[in-house]
């Protein structure tokens, strides 16, 4: 796969932010301000390819997959960052939503960038994951080429697994034998030349955002726009947590805090013992039968 990387659109040069260094604070400050308008803009674009991600994704949890993401350096980061903050929000099991960085942990801290030129790496992380056909695997490459990547993506489609390309050039053609899905923001040129951890970093966060807490919100983990599939593990979330079975019940304080603690913390728990008037076990029971979607659970209790 013979690539001329100074034609790509990641590695140019950005004509607003030229001789950078010789303007002033708040004239730099102005410059990403209008880059990353571009970045919002670029995203806005590929909604639709978003949403047939999410289909994706959505459809693969429902079955008792997964969700993989898979990249190297800001990319790979920004897939773990996704990856680690779903169980505090969703109370999702940490093997549900899982990212992959090239070069391993050591490389959420100090760069390894040798890591991403072995498409063989990328094949033996799927491997080593277990991804079967059930899952799902987002490759996420600014550029659009990197070889680490590319042989992930490549390794989950000979599995059967679907694939989701993430990248920030036009999409290439050869995607088409091994890619599902191909969510691809143009956001331009960097404002620092090809330092992808900028407006492409911004563009992939936003993305990742979306395809983990929309597919999150279709199977059931929200109700409303409120974090009901919380677990209430700190005192942060034990708060919050009271507050959101006050909201949806009713409840005082005092009654919201003695159900979330009679419910183990479970905060959808504690909410169907209060609106159905019935202990823990009923109320776990009836969330099983209603596949843990608190609004069905509601809606048949009313």
């Amino acid at each position: 796969m013979p690539i001329n990387r100074a034609e790509l659109i990641t590695e140019q040069r950005n004509p607003n932010s030229l001789d950078i260094d010789l303007k002033s604070t708040e004239e730099i400050v102005e410059i990403f301000h209008e880059e990353n308008q571009n970045v919002l803009t670029a995203v806005e674009a590929v909604s639709g390819s978003i949403a047939e991600g999410v289909q994706l994704i959505t459809d693969a949890f429902r079955r008792g997959g997964r969700l993989f993401y898979i990249g190297a350096g800001t990319s790979g980061r920004l897939g773990v960052l996704d990856a680690s903050e779903c169980p505090p929000t969703f109370s999702s099991h940490p093997d549900m939503v899982q990212g992959i960085i090239a070069g391993g942990d050591r490389a959420l801290r100090r760069s390894v960038e040798a890591a991403e030129d072995k498409p063989q790496m990328g094949a033996q992380a799927i491997r080593e994951r277990g991804v079967a056909e059930s899952d799902v695997v987002v490759g996420i490459a600014s550029s659009g080429y990197t070889p680490y990547v590319i042989g992930a993506l490549k390794e989950a489609h000979r599995i059967g697994a679907k694939t989701i390309f993430l990248c920030c050039i036009p999409a290439a053609e050869y995607l088409d034998e091994f890619v599902d899905v191909c969510i691809a923001p143009i956001v331009g040129p960097e404002i620092i030349t090809g330092s992808t951890r900028l407006k492409a970093g911004t563009a992939t966060k936003l993305v990742l955002n979306m395809l983990s807490t929309i597919s999150m919100i279709k199977i059931g983990k929200v109700y409303n726009n409120l974090m009901v599939d919380l677990q209430s593990s700190n005192a942060k979330l034990t708060d919050r947590g009271i507050r959101i079975i006050m909201e949806v019940t009713g409840a005082d304080f005092d009654t919201a805090q003695e159900a979330l603690e009679r419910a183990g913390g479970s905060v959808k728990t504690a909410i169907v013992m209060l609106a159905a008037g019935v202990d823990y076990d009923d109320a776990v029971a009836r969330l099983e039968s209603q596949e843990g979607v608190l609004r069905r659970v509601l809606e048949e209790t009313s």
